[in-house]
Parts: C-alpha cells; sequence; structure tokens
C-alpha cells in the first residue's frame, strides 16, 4: 500500500484499496496527526485510537468501499477533494447495506511533502 502519496488527487484511490484490502493501518497512515472525520452515521472523531476503532470496524464488517473523485482543488499546502463514495457493509445482524454520498475532504502536504487527510467529511456536510 502507498502511503507516500505526493498528489493528493490520488488520496481517494489510495484509501480505497487499503481499506477494501482490510489494511487498517495503511488506511491510518493516510491521516494527518490530530485528523477528523465524520462517520456515514454523522459521528464526528478525532484522534488515532478513535480513527483506529472506526477503520477496523468498517474492516470488520467487511466494508466494500468505491470513490469517484469528481474534483481536487488544490493550494500551496492544502487540498480540496470531492468525491462520490459507496460503502457496502455488513450489519450486526448480518445484512448487507450500501450507504452513499458526497464528501468534501481536505489533504494537508506535510513537512515530509507527502498529503494527508486532514478532514473526512463522508455526509459532505461542516
Amino acid at each position: 500500500m502507498k502511503t507516500a502519496i505526493t498528489d493528493p488527487a490520488l488520496l481517494p484511490g489510495a484509501f480505497e484499496d487499503a481499506l477494501n484490502g482490510g489494511d487498517v493501518e495503511g488506511v491510518l497512515a493516510l491521516f494527518a496527526p490530530g485528523a477528523t472525520m465524520r462517520t456515514p452515521a454523522g459521528e464526528v472523531i478525532t484522534g488515532h485510537e478513535a480513527l483506529h476503532r472506526e477503520i477496523s470496524g468498517t474492516a470488520a464488517a467487511r466494508g466494500r468501499l468505491t470513490n469517484i473523485p469528481r474534483h481536487t482543488i488544490v493550494g500551496a499546502g492544502t487540498a480540496l477533494l470531492v468525491t462520490d463514495w459507496t460503502l457496502e457493509v455488513t450489519t450486526p445482524d448480518g445484512d448487507r447495506v450500501t450507504p452513499t454520498g458526497t464528501t468534501a475532504n481536505v489533504a494537508c502536504r506535510g513537512v515530509d511533502g507527502y498529503w494527508r487527510f486532514a478532514v473526512l467529511n463522508p455526509l459532505g456536510t461542516a
């Protein structure tokens, strides 16, 4: 799993590949320190432990993510990534559900020159 992302437009695909491959640590490597994520259920989580729990739970639910990038706007050290997403998961009672939406994510370039997510917002609202 490639985590040294030099083009922010590649982040949604890297996230998709890592999650679909069950690579929880690979997904977490795509987050900047202090990153925030809104879950598809609307909960806002911050911090490595909370992100780890959420990503691990999605992987355990056999999450299958599809990202379709729509727009990427890049500034000097910040990028806005608008992506349509579909996430198929298994519920605790065994049903497969498929929430969908459009996300407005914010990425930042680290001091190492690599891009990581600072904000993941799958509901597309602040």
